[in-house]
């Protein structure tokens, strides 16, 4: 068993990873804002975390993440409150948690960040713009740290029901691909920690997503 502590725990992916990895044996731990979204995560298999990422500093949330083995970044602004909640969120946030994590003596950490062709061939907002600038800077902080990181990077995220297939790799063609199948992704993941300081581009796919992870490990 692992305890999983996933940063962003009340969001869409994180809700789904948290239910798959409960129902693997793990105990994931979703770090939540809002005092109603504690038993909705607790009813998915999670032990709730209540703590707030724009409050916290790197040793206050060392304290909560600490005896974990395997820390997952899956929060994201989603667009909401502008640039500056997205670089708060998904820039700020990213940065405090793996000083955190390194704080707390963990190792792994995950991060769910973005396809790099996202918007390319029609016209983007600034927002959208800023939104990708800062996904990138976190995938760089991230990759400079010694930690044994994974980044994930999923193409359009779509509410369809996952398949159980997918397509991943260090450079795929841009797609799609059902928020479950990420879930499944990242969950495969966490259980081969030969999985290591690589980047993962990720859509909808036509290989079981065991077997697509598992192609990944090094020889």
């Amino acid at each position: 068993m692992k305890k999983v502590f996933i940063v962003g725990g009340s969001g869409k992916i994180a809700r789904l990873l948290a239910q798959q990895l409960s129902a693997r044996g793990h105990l994931p731990q979703s770090l939540h804002r809002r005092a109603e979204q504690a038993e909705e995560l607790a009813a998915l298999g999670a032990e709730p975390i209540s703590g707030d990422l724009l409050a916290l500093d790197a040793t206050a949330l060392a304290g909560l993440m600490k005896g974990s083995d395997v820390v997952v970044f899956s929060a994201g602004a989603g667009g909401k409150g502008g640039p500056e909640m997205t670089n708060a969120i998904d820039g700020r946030g990213l940065e405090v948690s793996v000083a955190a994590a390194i704080d707390a003596g963990i190792r792994r950490f995950i991060l769910v960040s973005a396809f790099p062709e996202a918007g390319r061939g029609r016209t983007v907002s600034d927002t959208f713009e800023n939104y990708m600038t800062v996904k990138k800077h976190a995938d760089v902080h991230l990759a400079e740290t010694d930690l044994d990181w994974v980044i994930v990077r999923p193409g359009t995220l779509v509410d369809k029901a996952g398949t159980g297939k997918v397509r991943a790799g260090l450079a795929i063609p841009y797609g799609d691909i059902p928020r479950g199948d990420v879930a499944a992704t990242l969950l495969e993941i966490i259980e081969r920690p030969q999985v290591n300081r690589i980047i993962i581009e990720l859509t909808g796919g036509d290989i079981p997503v065991d077997q697509a992870i598992q192609q990944l490990v090094p020889a």
